[in-house]
């Protein structure tokens, strides 16, 4: 007989997952699974290296609900945040990088589109660009922009200070503004 827990916040749902409850962890990955999906490709940008991803660091949760711990007084969400980053940047070191293609083309194909870049087109590119950024800085900006969370949200995550995170995000601005510039001119 299945009960909802949906009521139940992030942080009783584990100490249910302590007591080996499945329900409670079927709630918590239902719950958070996309999310943390959608920040490991963001990271990895590749849909079945996110997915693995995000199913060890569930797994782990469940193996060792433990190393999440309630009186450190971090949120279960940023506490599993920092768990995916670090498995995605354990799987990003085994890759070889992928140079930026110079086949990237714009299309000039309607009048005065020459000022504005389809939509699609400029996200593949910036994703490109993004990919090179050095890995902190990348992170930081999928914390922020693509994740939402605030700064201080994100800088915990890192395990960095807020004015470290914001020198890293104006970092990856600056470097974006120039890698870009090609392309629009």
């Amino acid at each position: 007989m299945g009960f909802n827990l949906s009521h139940l916040d992030d942080e009783s749902l584990i100490l249910q997952i302590k007591e080996g409850k499945h329900q409670a962890f079927e709630e918590i990955v239902n719950r958070h699974a996309k999310r943390f999906y959608s920040l490991a490709y963001r990271l990895v940008f590749n849909r079945e290296e996110a997915e693995d991803i995000v199913q060890d660091a569930f797994l782990k949760l469940w193996n060792k609900p433990e190393l999440w711990d309630s009186k450190k007084r971090v949120k279960f969400t940023t506490w599993f945040y920092r768990v995916v980053t670090n498995l995605c940047i354990d799987h990003n070191k085994k890759k070889k990088p992928v140079p930026l293609s110079d086949k990237i083309s714009i299309r000039h194909e309607q009048p005065g589109q020459d000022v504005l870049l389809d939509h699609q087109q400029k996200q593949v590119l910036l994703d490109n660009l993004i990919r090179e950024l050095p890995e902190r800085q990348q992170l930081a900006i999928n914390l922020c922009f693509y994740e939402g969370l605030s700064n201080e949200e994100a800088a915990e995550i890192m395990g960095v200070k807020v004015k470290v995170l914001q020198s890293l995000i104006m970092r990856a601005k600056m470097t974006l503004k120039e890698k870009i510039k090609p392309y629009l001119d």
